[in-house]
């Protein structure tokens, strides 16, 4: 994810080898593009058409699954790019509207500031809301988000319990499709639009830095379908926010540890003020920067937290050595005097890593959610490790041991997954609570020959220096169950000291739902981009002993990532040995490789930009940077895209971000939606009868200053004037992240 108090997406970290370019891609015949099965080497690769190891073996595709197999087929027709057909235009290249297909119809369900709790206030239109109006509001920037079904206009005898655990595919399963609990990530704030006057304006202060605090975290809401119309009950005991202050626990092997006690703080509305104790490392206050998401079989939601480091700041000098052990932690994770530019440091100090420099080790974790208990306390669930989360997305197995996959978003960082220990118990929801308490978690190595290796990350792991982790002074300490807890709360050095593929930016996993007959564990991940692969005469790696100053690597061309100056991104896949989660081993290819097939940019020897998506006509369904990833319940695959969002530079044959679907079989893909000026598209979720789908459109306009809030975008009131509910009013003032609802005029099944 990117925005105006992000790192640019084309900045980030990783090494390996390889050649990727369209031409070899095109003389690989239909036959030919299989899943390379773990026996076949390079000898083999070379006789079944010159692809060698030295060209772009990662580019075919998954053998056909037989027709009725996991795919109902996509029923719609791509709509046009969002482009400004008047080269003369001094306005933005793409409209600023959300547009669909003929067919279908979009309104706005919710947007930034809308009360979603009782007492909650209307937005004002001139941010003029405080830091407690905030707290009973949407929040702003809206991410991930998952619809749970409330089953109470349901005819059935479930009991609580049940109706509560996931899904297995079928629809009789999956719950109530008129009312439900949405939850959803708010990633960051844009001060200029948070604030009257900006960031600055009279003065920085305590007041607002609350308020850019309450607008982060999760908003969960509950929707309600009548007559036809969705719309939030704002005044619902469901609704709820959590934010950079919720009170939470922390829980798994790291909680308790030394570096997760930090000082302790008397949090109020007016200062954070030092008790002069240190906690216990079991407790922390808030989540931050919370991009994807994930749900649990057991019926709960994750929200994962992204680039929590650029919330963090120094009022003096702040250790980036690599002598000590905060200082290591602090260079891999990318902490810094400046951060992102957030100045909440200079009003709060438990933000301010000059003094309190064990507080960002209670960020970079996976934070459990019960959606259905406003009373329930977040976990931080430290077994599925520390790093910048995007997601966590599950598989359950047919012997029901469960996995959750994770990518780290930055460039060159690594794909992970987590085993639990215990098995899954089927409708017994209490039984599955601590599940993500105990397990194994693994970082993954893709090799030349199309086969991978899940590496695990335990005290007797076996580095690249022929060591146990134990045995490595990182992770040195007095027992196993220390060593572990820093293995995890120093998850990027284990990666590294393993051996690990960098990855160009590792976002969004998706696993294909098994069903109708296909049983394989196939499980999908967005690799944005990365401008550093490639670019440099001298490759660079992450150093195996964990020093390597967070994306700063620039690695060379390898068989997963095989373009240098990776612009357009890509999304692998793989599918795990014996279709178990427990696998230690996979297969793996290249979906796709995005791009611009009308592009003008000049080629290179590893990359010609123009990417090899299927569709027709040829070029109708372009797209660039793919981040949000998404199977719908019918196995259809959702893509979203992070490019730049107004139609230019590498993008301007591609226009605004999209959302695309696609075909896991053939690779066919067709363009669904295009989204207002200078946004992103993430976030997709739907009701279970797969009839109506909830999008997230966030920060339409971004760049606007304070004295001009709709300079580039006054979305969603210059498209709509009234909200899902067809009868409140939308008021202006400024853009808003929002999510869209999207029905089928004939109210048929979304995609088909």
């Amino acid at each position: 994810m990117k925005g105006k108090s992000h790192p640019t997406n084309d900045v980030s970290l990783n090494p390996s080898s390889g050649h990727s370019i369209r031409d070899v891609i095109d003389h690989v015949d239909a036959s030919r593009r299989q899943f390379i099965q773990s026996g076949v080497g390079a000898a083999a690769l070379a006789s079944a058409g010159g692809i060698t190891l030295g060209g772009l073996v990662g580019t075919v595709q998954a053998a056909p699954v037989p027709a009725g197999l996991g795919f109902p087929g996509i029923g719609f027709e791509s709509i046009p790019a969002s482009i400004d057909i008047d080269p003369s235009s001094t306005a933005s290249a793409v409209a600023d509207l959300v547009k669909v297909p003929v067919g279908y119809t979009a309104n706005v369900f919710v947007a930034w500031g809308d009360p979603i709790m009782p007492g909650g206030a209307p937005f004002s239109g001139t941010a003029s809301e405080t830091a407690a109006d905030q707290l009973k509001q949407f929040g702003m920037h809206n991410d991930g988000m998952h619809f749970f079904p409330i089953d109470d206009d349901r005819d059935d005898d479930r009991d609580d319990d049940k109706r509560r655990d996931g899904h297995d595919g079928h629809d009789d399963d999956r719950g109530s499709s008129k009312r439900g609990i949405l939850c959803v990530n708010n990633e960051y704030t844009h001060e200029e639009v948070l604030f009257t006057d900006g960031q600055v304006g009279a003065g920085y202060s305590i007041a607002k830095t609350r308020k850019s605090q309450a607008a982060h975290g999760v908003s969960i809401v509950e929707a309600r379908r009548k007559g036809g119309k969705w719309s939030v009950a704002k005044n619902s005991s469901l609704g709820r926010r959590i934010t950079a202050n919720t009170f939470m626990q922390v829980s798994g092997p790291a909680a308790g540890h030394a570096l997760m006690q930090t000082r302790e703080f008397l949090i109020t509305d007016v200062a954070s003020t030092p008790t002069g104790n240190t906690t216990n490392g079991r407790v922390a206050n808030g989540t931050v920067n919370n991009c994807a998401h994930g749900i649990t079989p057991w019926g709960t939601y994750l929200t994962c937290e992204e680039n929590w480091n650029g919330n963090f700041g120094g009022t003096g000098a702040v250790d980036t050595s690599v002598t000590t052990e905060i200082g290591k932690l602090n260079r891999r994770y990318g902490l810094n005097a400046g951060g992102f530019g957030y100045r909440w440091h200079t009003t709060d100090p438990r933000w301010d890593l000059t003094t309190n420099p064990n507080e960002p080790h209670l960020f970079g974790w996976v934070v459990e959610i019960d959606p259905y208990d406003p009373k329930a306390i977040p976990v931080k669930r430290t077994a599925l490790g520390r790093f910048k989360h995007e997601s966590a997305q599950y598989v359950v197995d047919k012997d029901d041991h469960v996995a959750f996959y994770l990518g780290d978003d930055e460039r060159n960082e690594y794909i992970y997954k987590f085993v639990c220990k215990g098995k899954l118990k089927k409708g017994r929801r209490a039984a599955n609570r601590n599940l993500l308490d105990e397990g194994t978690l693994y970082v993954a190595r893709f090799d030349a020959d199309l086969t991978g290796v899940w590496l695990p990350l335990t005290p007797d792991s076996i580095g690249l220096d022929g060591k146990a982790l134990r045995e490595n002074a990182n992770f040195a300490g007095a027992d196993d169950a220390e060593v572990l807890a820093k293995i995890l709360i120093k998850t990027r050095m284990a990666g590294d000291a393993v051996g690990a593929t960098m990855m160009d930016r590792p976002e969004w996993t998706g696993a294909r739902p098994r069903i109708n007959g296909f049983r394989e564990v196939e499980v999908y991940c967005t690799l944005t981009n990365n401008n550093r692969r490639g670019s440099s005469a001298t490759p660079s790696s992450n150093l195996p002993d964990g020093s390597t100053l967070a994306a700063s690597a620039r690695p060379a061309v390898d068989a997963a990532n095989p373009r240098e100056d990776n612009v357009h991104g890509h999304i692998i896949r793989w599918r795990e040995a014996g279709k178990s989660v427990k696998a230690t081993t996979f297969t793996w290819d290249l979906f796709v490789q995005a791009g611009d097939t009308l592009t003008a940019k000049v080629a290179k020897p590893t990359n010609n930009y123009q990417g090899n998506i299927v569709d027709a006509p040829n070029g109708s369904a372009d797209y660039g940077a793919p981040d949000g990833l998404w199977f719908d319940y019918f196995g259809r695959l959702w893509v979203q895209t992070d490019q730049i969002g107004n139609g230019s530079g590498d993008f301007v044959n591609i226009g605004s971000n999209v959302m695309v679907c696609a075909d896991p079989n053939t690779g066919e893909t067709r363009r669904f939606l295009t989204s207002p000026n200078k946004c992103e598209v993430t976030g997709v979720t739907m009701t279970p009868n797969g009839r109506t789908m909830f999008v997230g459109i966030q920060h339409p306009g971004e760049d606007a200053l304070a004295a001009n809030p709709t300079e580039f975008s006054n979305w969603p009131q210059g498209q709509f004037a009234v909200e899902s509910d067809g009868v409140t009013a939308l008021p202006g003032g400024r853009p808003r992240s929002s999510v869209v609802v999207i029905t089928k005029d004939d109210g048929g099944i979304i995609g088909t």
